[in-house]
């Protein structure tokens, strides 16, 4: 990949964003063939360094590119360019009826599974925060070595927050700030699970959370469904005949189905849990976009739980690039999460918590969340007015109270993997269901809005309804 052409492509006095820039050159240079399928990308820091910008700027760029399917990116290994798109496929079919020019101008319209729209990351808050923990504190202060649990005011305010907004009764021992909730998965189920161990999980449901079970070598078994969230009369029939250790869940907002667990269900759960002694993992992980009045309280803030593990987030809220996470538990549970996130990373990235701590302290964090949630509340109502001016009698759908994303359920009987390479000829795409069945494919799209302009919405939208 030639930088330097990159680095003088770059226009720094302008109005857009310096990470989108890269993005859409990248993108270009995929497009035009210049980078091919399965070329490896320069590393994050590398390119920061050869562009002459921070690294969390092509952090952002890469995250775009990720989300929206250009690249793809394998922990620990490489990150290259998607060979699943093939652009140059499409370009060749168009050919006698639109000019490549015309197609390297419209980026690909890709449907996620309910992203934060990165435009409206609060860059200048963040890099503000930044500033002011450099300039208030000693620099031995902030290169120090924290806790691995995370760095002790950050956890005293997650925990405030948690008690005063979700219901719950934590204190700073029962909190361990992580990576993101990935990574707070990963030390809960290295923490929690040994082989052989039976889980019970959602399907359709997260596969990033099972493949995170099975690592360990636990036994998933998938439990349906429905309307009213997972089906606990199905969960209490397993667990009166096996030994379960973990019921996994995402209750507020079902992903993928955005469907909230009922009040009945949480507390039959919860009875079933204190009677067979399996712990409840509930993940969380859109509790801050809710539109109703009044958000569903956790599970893990019913005073008769025993057995739980909360996983939180603040990515969604910030920005996917910025991982910050957490784990709620009882004080045992997370000295057994710090010892075993103190092997793998021993203090985690103590200045962007502070400063993630001091956007909190100056309200920054809360006048944006006020911001996103009326933007996002409105972008769904449009987006709902689109699926039943274009898509009425094709799918069928409920309108989320939050989150980020629709359920879509198509009314006839439609194979999804060949509307996809339909679409994909016009430049569309979104998640086959594969990404959230368990075994077999389940009929339904889980389609995000918040990340796509409003033009953007509605010309892929119509596009669904012309081959639905």
């Amino acid at each position: 990949m030639n930088l330097k052409l990159l680095h003088a492509k770059l226009n720094r006095s302008g109005d857009k964003a310096i990470y989108i820039q890269i993005a859409d050159l990248i993108i270009e240079s995929i497009k035009s063939g210049v980078l091919k399928a399965g070329e490896t990308m320069p590393s994050t820091r590398h390119m920061a360094t050869e562009l002459s910008v921070n690294r969390n700027t092509v952090v952002l760029a890469f995250d775009i590119l990720i989300n929206e399917g250009w690249i793809i990116s394998e922990e620990r290994k490489k990150t290259y360019v998607s060979n699943k798109i093939q652009i140059s496929q499409v370009s060749k079919k168009k050919k006698s009826q639109i000019q490549p020019s015309e197609i390297f101008r419209n980026d690909l319209i890709f449907f996620d599974d309910g992203l934060p729209d990165a435009v409206y990351t609060p860059m200048k808050e963040l890099a503000r925060a930044y500033r002011r923990i450099f300039s208030r504190k000693a620099h031995w202060q902030i290169m120090n070595i924290a806790s691995e649990f995370g760095d002790d005011k950050f956890r005293e305010t997650i925990s405030s927050m948690l008690n005063q907004n979700r219901g719950m009764q934590t204190s700073v021992a029962d909190v361990c700030i992580t990576r993101g909730s990935q990574m707070a998965l990963f030390l809960t189920a290295h923490c929690l699970l040994e082989k052989g161990d039976v889980v019970l999980v959602e399907n359709p449901g997260y596969r990033p959370a099972w493949n995170t079970f099975e690592h360990v070598g636990a036994r998933l078994i998938p439990v349906n469904v429905d309307d009213d969230g997972i089906n606990v009369d199905q969960i209490e029939d397993i667990v009166k005949k096996k030994r379960v250790k973990a019921v996994f869940l995402t209750p507020h907002h079902q992903y993928p189905t955005t469907v909230t667990l009922s009040l009945a269900r949480r507390f039959q759960l919860i009875e079933l849990s204190n009677r067979y002694g399996f712990t409840i993992i509930e993940d969380d992980y859109d509790n801050e976009y809710h539109f109703n009045q009044r958000p569903i309280m956790p599970i893990s803030s019913f005073e008769s739980i025993r057995n739980y593990v909360y996983i939180g987030t603040l990515s969604k809220l910030i920005a996917p690039a910025v991982r910050v996470g957490y784990i709620v538990s009882n004080p045992n549970f997370i000295l057994q999460i710090g010892r075993l996130r103190k092997m793998v990373d021993l203090q985690g990235d103590a200045i962007m918590e502070q400063s993630i701590l001091d956007l909190i302290i100056s309200g920054d964090i809360r006048r944006h969340q006020k911001r996103m949630l009326t933007h996002y509340q409105a972008k769904r109502d449009l987006f709902a007015e689109l699926l039943d001016q274009h898509l009425k009698d094709k799918v069928l759908y409920q309108k989320p109270d939050g989150g980020l994303a629709f359920w879509l359920k198509p009314i006839n009987n439609t194979d999804l993997f060949q509307l996809k390479e339909k679409v994909n000829s016009e430049l569309i795409s979104f998640y086959t269901p594969d990404r959230f069945s368990y075994d077999r494919a389940i009929s339904g799209i889980r389609i995000g809005y918040a990340s796509l302009s409003e033009a953007n919405l509605e010309k892929g939208v119509r596009i669904l309804s012309k081959y639905l």
